[in-house]
C-alpha cells in the first residue's frame, strides 16, 4: 500500500496569506485545505507577523505535512514591500522549522510555469488549472488562496514520485497519466 504524503503550500503575504495542503498517494492528488489568512484588519505589523506564525504552525499540528512549499517574493520596486514580504515568509519558514518540517521555495515564476505551463500565466489562469488538476467543485474566494495551492502543487511536480517511480513536471505529464482529470 502507498504511503500518503502531504503537503503544504503557502503565498507570504502581510495582508493575506494564501495556503493549501495536498495529499498524495501514489499518483492521486487530494485537495485536505485551501484558505486565506487575512491581516488587513491588523495596524500592527509585527502582530500580523505573529499570526503568520501561529496561524502556520496551527495548520501544520492539524494537518502534519512532510513538506513546506513557499512562494519565495519576487524583486520588486518597492523596497519596503518587499522586506515586509521577506518578513512574512519568513515567520512561515521558522514555524516550519520549529516543527522540524522541510522546506522548498519556489519562485512565482516557476510555480506558474510548472502549473500552467507558461510561466507568465496570470492567477486566473493559475486557478483555472488547479481546480482542473484537482477536480475542485468551485474557485476558491481568494486567489491568495489557490496561490498558495499552487506552491504544494507545483512542489509535488518538482519532488514527487508516485509508486511506479514516474516523476511528473508538470501538468501535462500529470494529465497524461491521470486522463481521468481531463474532465
Amino acid at each position: 500500500m502507498a504511503k500518503e504524503r502531504i503537503i503544504l503550500g503557502i503565498d507570504p503575504g502581510t495582508t493575506i496569506m494564501g495556503y493549501g495542503i495536498i495529499s498524495i498517494i501514489g499518483s492521486q492528488l487530494e485537495l485536505l485545505a485551501i484558505g486565506m489568512l487575512k491581516l488587513n484588519k491588523y495596524d500592527d505589523h509585527y502582530l500580523r507577523l505573529k499570526i503568520i506564525f501561529e496561524r502556520t504552525v496551527s495548520l501544520i499540528d492539524q494537518y502534519k505535512p512532510d513538506e513546506l512549499a513557499i512562494e519565495a517574493p519576487f524583486f520588486g520596486k518597492n523596497v519596503q514591500s518587499m522586506l515586509k514580504l521577506g518578513r512574512a515568509q519568513g515567520v512561515a519558514i521558522a514555524a516550519a522549522l520549529s516543527r522540524s518540517i522541510p522546506i522548498f521555495e519556489y519562485s512565482p515564476r516557476k510555480i506558474k510555469q510548472s502549473i500552467t505551463g507558461k510561466g507568465n500565466a496570470s492567477k486566473e489562469q493559475v486557478a483555472s488549472m488547479l481546480g482542473r488538476l484537482l477536480v475542485l467543485k468551485e474557485t476558491p474566494e481568494s486567489l491568495d488562496a489557490t496561490d498558495g495551492l499552487a506552491a504544494a502543487v507545483c512542489h509535488y511536480f518538482q519532488k514527487g514520485k508516485t509508486v511506479s517511480g514516474q516523476k511528473f513536471t508538470g501538468w501535462k505529464s500529470f494529465l497524461s497519466a491521470n486522463p481521468e482529470r481531463l474532465g
